[in-house]
């Protein structure tokens, strides 16, 4: 007997509601500030180039595509899609809450939000790692989209600190900007290999390979971030193919 989704139209609707109120920050936009002036304002060494952002229409078509799975009779009952399905709401409750705050400019309160949702990011992925024998559906709707999505929240969270900082005048304990920009990316490069070695995941690094090209491109008139951000960058891609290339046993490829 197949079981039924308890969390599957509250998944839905949150998902809607995500989708209406990134449009809402787009068409209207929210506060009255589009994203552009925001970062604008804020500008930090580690600002990415503006096109990095489009990867959100990435995740949220892959995000599509579970929630349709979770719709489909013979898929929707698994664990692997109920065991995250309040996880999920969650996601989507903070990535609204953080548009607003950011939009109104509440930016030390956008990035204790962005970390709720990295956190509810982090029990999702956990779980889709968690998964054996995953089905074809389950690597590509299940676990890509989260992959993507916790990349991408992770490199996000790492420049909303660093905007925080900027905010409020930060002396960097008598560091450069540039300098911790450095050290930022080093630190994100090592936290990429850390959360994705364990579960051999090579999508993971790729959301930071994609982040730290942007950031090189945007910061390119600072040489140490420009080449910082390229090496990480290189280094990450070869280690992710690495992985793709070298399974252990029992791995689940792409």
């Amino acid at each position: 007997m197949r079981r039924s989704n308890p969390y599957k139209w509250w998944n839905l609707l949150l998902y809607l509601g995500v989708i209406a109120v990134n449009t809402l920050s787009v068409t209207l936009p929210l506060g009255g500030n589009s994203t552009g002036e925001i970062s604008d304002r804020y500008h930090t060494y580690i600002t990415p180039a503006g096109y990095a952002f489009s990867i959100w229409s990435l995740i949220y078509l892959l995000l599509a595509g579970f929630i349709i799975y979770q719709f489909r009779r013979d898929t929707g009952g698994r664990d692997s899609v109920q065991s995250i399905g309040i996880w999920f709401m969650l996601s989507c409750i903070f990535n609204m809450g953080w548009l607003v705050l950011w939009h109104y400019l509440y930016i030390e309160l956008s990035l204790v939000v962005m970390v709720l949702m990295l956190i509810s990011l982090i029990v999702i992925y956990r779980r889709t790692r968690s998964i054996t024998a995953p089905t074809s559906g389950e690597k590509w709707l299940v676990r890509l989209p989260f992959s993507i999505y916790l990349g991408w929240i992770s490199v996000a969270t790492i420049v909303n600190v660093s905007i925080v900082l900027e905010k409020n005048n930060w002396d960097g304990f008598g560091l450069s900007g540039s300098l911790w920009a450095v050290i930022m990316l080093c630190v994100g490069a090592v936290l990429a290999v850390i959360v994705s070695f364990p579960h051999r995941d090579s999508i993971y690094p790729l959301v930071f390979v994609w982040a730290f090209i942007a950031i090189a491109i945007e910061q390119k008139d600072t040489d140490n971030i420009f080449f910082t951000g390229l090496i990480a960058a290189g280094l990450l891609l070869l280690y992710s193919i690495w992985l793709l290339l070298t399974p252990p046993r029992n791995r689940s490829r792409y």
